[in-house]
């Protein structure tokens, strides 16, 4: 029975969907890149399955997810009724189990949100536009539940990573959305040990930066130039704040937006679509790594996602940071700035582009020099415009915020 016409299209991801796309040319880098992703997602299905009806068992049984629907009920923003959608992607920076190691020991038996990205795709499914939110800016966390059923009051000016710490997944999207106005259709969590495992996997990655860098809190060392990273380097390179440019979390925030563009070129020559067993370690480390919302929480459903997103790779996207600037109370802390940050989700929220108010006042990239830094930046559409040549700061009195909070 069709579903009446006032009912949100939320997209759902049970089976593989497919949509419009722009196409690339024959041969191209994205092209290569496209059918890559595409084809090791079926084939994960296809080596599961081929394996055996346990194996496949086995991989759905490795993702762990959250009814976030059922546990916000429907006080939320409506999803979107055009095909675009949103995913909130976090990286948890728990100390438990294999990530003690890598994380530096414990804290408290608690997580946090050490990486926040909402990411909005676009209505045709061709671009996408990714927004990191600086772990310590201060917004209004609203009153949740806990895990364990406690109940969270709510704070008029809390980090925003402390929403996951006190609240896990739901309250971490209970607060995105009362930020950014968005319904958050989607959630995606991994944590450290399954970040170095998925770079091993791949078989690493490769970075080049023009200064060099030595971080003691994160254990990065690197030389200038060109480095290529196993799993526990590149965890360290986009952990590390203290040993590169002014210390601040905005500075980090530049690395990882240039380690997740990495990864993605990586992606094309691992091999996953040639060599099966290489396939089967990544999605049986990648699938015990995350925590998604319950429509992601099959292998089939994340096939459905890659397909969707298909059509997407680094010229297709558009990553920014949150304007932030200092908050007035507290130097080593930030809140939103007005008004590009209420442009921002007010364009992704109409499914416009990035404004230009928000794209030409990004941070800069703490490991690239002022002489090495590109001299061109994406305009909303992610189309290269001149820029001056060397870039400044989004908010020169907000890099010196959130360099106290730890590693």
């Amino acid at each position: 029975m069709a579903a009446p016409k006032d009912e949100p299209r939320r997209p759902r991801f049970r089976r593989s969907q497919s949509g419009t796309h722009r196409k690339a040319p024959q041969g191209s880098p994205r092209r290569r890149l496209t059918r890559n992703l595409v084809i090791a997602a079926c084939a994960l299905v296809l080596v599961a399955a081929g394996a055996g009806g346990y194996a496949y068992l086995k991989l759905n049984g490795n993702i762990h997810s959250v009814d976030i629907d059922g546990q916000l009920g429907q006080a939320r923003p409506p999803a979107a009724t055009d095909g675009s959608f949103n995913l909130l992607v976090l990286g948890s920076d728990s100390r438990g189990g294999a990530n003690g190691a890598l994380a530096g020991g414990a804290v408290e038996g608690t997580a946090r949100s050490d990486t926040a990205m909402v990411v909005h795709i676009d209505q045709a499914h061709t671009h996408a536009a990714v927004v990191s939110i600086p772990r310590d800016t201060l917004v209004a966390r609203p009153a949740c539940t806990a895990p364990d059923g406690k109940a969270v009051p709510a704070a008029r000016s809390a980090m925003f990573n402390s929403a996951f710490e006190v609240g896990g997944p739901v309250c971490a999207v209970k607060t995105t959305e009362q930020l950014t106005g968005m319904r958050m259709d989607h959630f995606v969590q991994i944590d450290f040990a399954g970040f170095a495992d998925l770079i091993d996997t791949i078989g690493g990655v490769t970075v080049t930066t023009s200064v060099a860098i030595t971080d003691q809190d994160s254990g990065l060392k690197l030389p200038a130039g060109t480095s290529h990273l196993d799993g526990d380097q590149a965890l360290a390179f986009v952990r590390t704040r203290h040993g590169v440019g002014d210390g601040s979390d905005l500075g980090r925030i530049e690395l990882q937006k240039q380690m997740v563009k990495a990864i993605m070129k990586q992606v094309d020559g691992a091999g996953l679509t040639t060599n099966p067993a290489k396939l089967w370690a990544t999605a049986d480390k990648l699938t015990r790594s995350v925590t998604t919302d319950s429509d992601l929480g099959s292998v089939n459903s994340l096939v459905g996602l890659v397909d969707t997103l298909k059509g997407i790779g680094p010229d297709q996207m558009t990553m920014v940071t949150l304007p932030v600037a200092t908050a007035p109370a507290d130097p080593n802390r930030v809140v939103p700035r007005h008004p590009e940050a209420d442009q921002l989700w007010t364009a992704l929220k109409a499914d416009r582009p990035v404004p230009e108010s928000v794209t030409g006042s990004q941070p800069a990239n703490p490991a690239q020099s002022p002489t090495t830094r590109p001299t061109t930046r994406p305009t909303a559409a992610g189309t290269p415009t001149p820029a001056a040549p060397t870039p400044t700061p989004a908010a020169p009195t907000a890099t010196a915020g959130t360099r106290r909070a730890g590693g």
